[in-house]
C-alpha cells in the first residue's frame, strides 16, 4: 500500500480498459452508483475527503478522466477529439457499464463536471442525477469570456496554446503551476494533505500528462465550444435533476449576477437545476468537505418527487 492509499481506506483499485484507452478507479460500498469525477490540476485523489462517507450509502466510484493521473493517455489527433467531453464522456459510461451500471449519478467538479453534463446529454438514458460542481458550461463561459476570465482562470488560455509551449511550462515548473492555482482560486497550498499535494505535482511533471491535458484544453475551446453551440441551437436540455454548486465569493458567484448568477445560467440547460454557494473557493471539496458531503448526500438521496 502506498501513501495515497491511506486516504481511501477499503476502496478497491483498478485500471479499467475502455475502447481505446484505460480508466483507473477506486470503488467502495454497496448501494446506489454514484460516479465522481475530478478538475485540473486534480485527479480523483480531490474526493479523498468526501468519498469514504459518500460510500457509507453509496457505491462510490472515483476515476481518473482519459489523460490525467493514473487513466491512459492515447495518442490525440489535430482536431483534439480524442480529448474532447466526448471522448471522456464515453469512456466513463463503458467504464461504470463494465461495472454492471446500466445508470448511474455523477458529480463532477471543474473539467470533471465538463465531462458530467455532456454524459447528461449524450447518454441521457445512463444518467440518473447530475451534480455540477463550480463551473457553467462551456460554451457558456467562452461567450461571456473577457479579461476577467482571461486574467483569472488563466488555463483556458495558456493550455489552449499550440504545442510546445504550454507543456513545457507544465512540465518545468509543475509546482508553481498548481500552487497558483491553490492560491488564486481561493486556497491555502499548505492545507492540502503533503502527499496529496506532490501527487497533483508529480503528475503535471510527466510529458505524456502534460500534453493530454493540454489537448483536453484545446478540445474545449474548440470541439466542446461546438458541441454546446449545436446543442442550444436544437434546443437540447439536460432533463436529470440537477445539483450546482460554486463557490462563495468566488468568480461564478460574482460574474454572472446580471443572468441570476450560475443558477440563471444552468436553467436556460437544465430546467430543474437548483443549489447554492459553499465556502472553501474552487477547490471547496477539499477545503469544506463537510458541506460539500451533506449537500451531494442530501441530493442524490432525496425523493423523487421532491
Amino acid at each position: 500500500m502506498n501513501s495515497l492509499d491511506a486516504f481511501f481506506g477499503g476502496f478497491d483499485s483498478a485500471s479499467v480498459t475502455v475502447g481505446e484507452t484505460t480508466v483507473f478507479c477506486r470503488r467502495k460500498g454497496s448501494g446506489p452508483p454514484l460516479l465522481l469525477l475530478h478538475g485540473f490540476p486534480q485527479t480523483h485523489l480531490m474526493w479523498h475527503a468526501v468519498a469514504p462517507r459518500l460510500a457509507e450509502q453509496f457505491t462510490v466510484i472515483c476515476a481518473d478522466l482519459r489523460g490525467y493521473g493514473a487513466s491512459g493517455k492515447p495518442e490525440s489527433a489535430p482536431d483534439h477529439a480524442p480529448y474532447s467531453k466526448a471522448a471522456m464522456a464515453r469512456d466513463l459510461v463503458e467504464l461504470m457499464a463494465s461495472m454492471g451500471f446500466a445508470s448511474f449519478s455523477v458529480a463532477g467538479h471543474d473539467r470533471g463536471g465538463r465531462v458530467a453534463y455532456r454524459m447528461a446529454l449524450d447518454h441521457a438514458d445512463r444518467i440518473e442525477r447530475i451534480a455540477l460542481l463550480d463551473i457553467i458550461p462551456t460554451g457558456e463561459a467562452l461567450a461571456r469570456a473577457d479579461p476577467r476570465l482571461a486574467l483569472s482562470y488563466w488555463p483556458w488560455s495558456l493550455l489552449s496554446q499550440p504545442e510546445p509551449l504550454p507543456e513545457r511550462l507544465l512540465t518545468a515548473e509543475p509546482a508553481a503551476i498548481v500552487d497558483d492555482a491553490l492560491t488564486n482560486w481561493g486556497s491555502d497550498p499548505s492545507s492540502f494533505p503533503v502527499a496529496i499535494h506532490s501527487a497533483y505535482v508529480e503528475a503535471l511533471r510527466d510529458p505524456q500528462t502534460a500534453h493530454a491535458i493540454c489537448e483536453e484544453f484545446r478540445a474545449s475551446v474548440t470541439l466542446d465550444r461546438q458541441a454546446d453551440q449545436r446543442d442550444r441551437q436544437a434546443s437540447r436540455q439536460i432533463t436529470q435533476r440537477t445539483l450546482v454548486l460554486w463557490a462563495a465569493d468566488g468568480p461564478l458567484d460574482t460574474w454572472y449576477a446580471d443572468v441570476g448568477g450560475p443558477l440563471g445560467v444552468w436553467r436556460q440547460w437544465a430546467p430543474q437545476a437548483h443549489g447554492k454557494a459553499l465556502a472553501g473557493g474552487h477547490f471547496f471539496p477539499e477545503q469544506n468537505p463537510e458541506e460539500t458531503g451533506n449537500e451531494l448526500i442530501a441530493f442524490f438521496t432525496a425523493p423523487a418527487s421532491t
